[in-house]
């Protein structure tokens, strides 16, 4: 993983140093409220419904066991004892007191981590596949070059006061973990008909109000053109994106209303341009990132056996494990959703951080990552070591069984946090997942991926549910719509609304109603998915409604 130089060192202390001093005066009276959002917002401190949310940047998902360990300290000195893993491979603090943000940064800092760039108009954290380096599925390890975009973008003069957030995912596999082609930037590594390595870049996507899919922009740019495309990309962005209406200023916008064809000929002349300024990074440089992210030692003519006589072991291995490049290791997740009442998804408390750090560095080469879908993952686990790892896992209460299945619930905060929200998300994820909790209907309905939001904005990607839950406020009551057939894979798809939406208790049973039809229905081999978009949205609606 990649390592500060003194640089990058440098350029976050003195940020802790220059919020220190902000805070400081705006405790004292002398900096107004007004005056200090924008400030706080650089450094990712959120006024929300309780208290200030600090949302802490983990690029391209990829943590160490200090990092992951300093986290769980945070959780318990200044917060309520948890932290919340987003979908944006994040971790937010939600029970922050102002006076203690510069200290939090501080402690931060000392791990090389940060908080910059987690809020505004900016280009936000690069996210990746978390499965990177690790999956045999990839023709490149894409986080690189998520690292060099990642340097390119911190600080960037032109790109700090864009239109509205920004936000880039990179990957390098067909299998899409990272809802690539729902982000302002898409970018996939491929291989052109000389088989060499380059880009595929989609602009446009995203979710909020106005969801879209993300369309093509260029089928292949070469790796060294990389940095000067996408500043190709952002300029374009930049100078046309509307600022008179929040509502209107994502790039999503300015692609379906120039078109697809006008915006690639307006990011082609001003790429020309570039290419004559000389402002790609030397190759040595990327050559020097990449040095920090080669394969670990694994050690070879390791067995593929496992042994899995014990049941509740079996399990978790066939629903959290995935295959790994290296024979005799395995991909291992975590999965941060407890069945039934007992937690919130992509909750932690600080000993289970502290638990997965000491994991990782005991089973996965000192490395965790977090993933969109508000899990963690032990990238490089032996085969021989899973049941160790399990036995920690169940120990620490994060055994739960459940990757990709109903109850792997993406639910952002919603009401019980959020400013913003019309409506709660965690009882409804709390009440779906202790109707489903019992193994076989849930080992039954198979993959099923269930996102709920409380609000238009999407934090909860509802679009991209097979099943995905919008809370909205109907008269002063919270009202959840259904949605049916969004995906977020290499076969996106957006969710369309089923019809008038229910009581939280109601959404459930309608939920329980939309799968029984799908097990009742579905032909061999099909998910969820498969047998919603071969039928159709009307023997569901007649099913729910009926």
């Amino acid at each position: 993983m990649y390592v500060y130089d003194q640089y990058d060192q440098a350029m976050v202390d003195a940020r802790v140093a220059e919020f220190r001093d902000q805070t400081r005066r705006r405790i004292e009276g002398t900096l107004s409220e007004d005056k200090f959002r924008p400030l706080r917002l650089q450094n990712g401190l959120y006024l929300q419904l309780h208290a200030y949310m600090l949302r802490v940047a983990v690029p391209y998902g990829t943590l160490s066991s200090a990092q992951m360990r300093v986290l769980g300290d945070i959780a318990d000195k200044y917060d309520r004892g948890y932290g919340h893993f987003t979908t944006r491979q994040n971790i937010q603090y939600n029970w922050i007191k102002l006076e203690d943000a510069p200290d939090i940064l501080a402690d931060l800092a000392k791990v090389e981590m940060h908080a910059i760039q987690t809020s505004g108009n900016c280009i936000r954290n690069i996210s990746s596949d978390h499965y990177a380096g690790a999956t045999p599925d990839e023709i490149i390890d894409p986080r690189p070059y998520a690292e060099l975009l990642r340097q390119w973008s911190s600080f960037h003069p032109e790109f700090l006061a864009l239109p509205r957030k920004f936000k880039i995912a990179v990957i390098a596999s067909e299998t899409d973990r990272a809802a690539m082609r729902l982000h302002d930037i898409g970018i996939r590594m491929v291989h052109n008909d000389a088989g060499e390595i380059g880009c595929a870049f989609y602009v446009g996507g995203g979710m909020g109000r106005t969801p879209m899919i993300a369309p093509l922009l260029n089928g292949f740019v070469p790796l060294d053109h990389l940095i000067t495309y996408a500043e190709a990309a952002l300029r374009v962005y930049n100078r046309y994106g509307r600022r008179d209406n929040k509502y209107k200023a994502r790039i999503k916008i300015l692609v379906h209303e120039l078109g697809i064809d006008e915006y690639r000929a307006q990011v082609e002349a001003e790429f020309a341009h570039l290419q004559t300024q000389g402002i790609e990074p030397p190759i040595a440089e990327l050559e020097r990132i990449k040095a920090y992210f080669v394969d670990p030692t694994f050690e070879t003519g390791l067995s593929d056996a496992i042994d899995l006589s014990n049941a509740d072991f079996a399990r978790w291995v066939r629903a959290n494990t995935a295959p790994h490049k290296a024979p005799g290791y395995a991909i291992a997740t975590i999965s941060l959703k407890p069945l039934g009442k007992a937690g919130i998804p992509g909750d932690a408390t600080a000993d289970q951080i502290r638990t997965m750090a000491d994991l990782a560095k005991a089973y996965s080469f000192d490395e965790l990552r977090v993933t969109h879908a508000q899990n963690i993952v032990l990238p490089h686990v032996k085969k021989a070591d899973l049941f160790a790892l399990w036995q920690g896992l169940v120990a620490a209460d994060l055994a739960t069984a459940n990757l990709d299945a109903i109850t792997d619930i993406i639910a952002c905060p919603g009401l019980d946090y959020c400013s913003l929200a019309n409506a709660r998300s965690i009882p409804v994820a709390q009440k779906i997942s202790e109707r489903f909790a019992a193994s076989a209907k849930q080992d039954a309905i198979g993959e099923l991926k269930l996102k709920i939001s409380g609000c238009i904005n999407a934090c909860g990607h509802h679009h991209a549910g097979h099943i995905g839950i919008l809370g909205v406020d109907r008269k002063g009551t919270e009202n959840y719509q259904l949605l049916l057939g969004g995906s977020e894979g290499a076969d996106t798809s957006l969710a369309t609304i089923v019809g008038p939406g229910f009581s939280e208790d109601g959404i459930v049973d309608a939920i329980e109603k939309a799968t029984n039809l799908y097990l009742a229905k579905r032909e061999d081999g099909e998910r969820f998915l498969d047998t919603y978009r071969r039928i159709g949205m009307a023997p569901f609606k007649e099913t729910i409604y009926g």
